[in-house]
């Protein structure tokens, strides 16, 4: 579904994700995601799921892998 809130779509939203996440975003791109966040709910819902997985992907990746005790064959 593609809604149109303050200047940015739903679409555009899950596009520029990353980047908002990252703080990569200029200025005023930032100014209206977080505008269309405000009205939208499903986009904060969206966000939030977003936020935790990159930061449960992260955490996996810097576990330390043990040594095995038998060599896999």
């Amino acid at each position: 579904m593609r809604r149109l809130i303050f200047g940015l779509t739903c679409r555009e939203v899950s596009d520029f994700l990353l980047e908002y996440l990252e703080g990569d975003l200029a200025e005023r791109e930032r100014r209206a995601f977080r505008r269309h966040l405000f009205w939208c709910r499903a986009c904060v819902a969206y966000v939030e799921s977003y936020r935790k997985t990159v930061e449960l992907a992260r955490a996996a990746g810097r576990e330390e892998i043990p040594e095995l005790v038998e060599p896999v064959p």
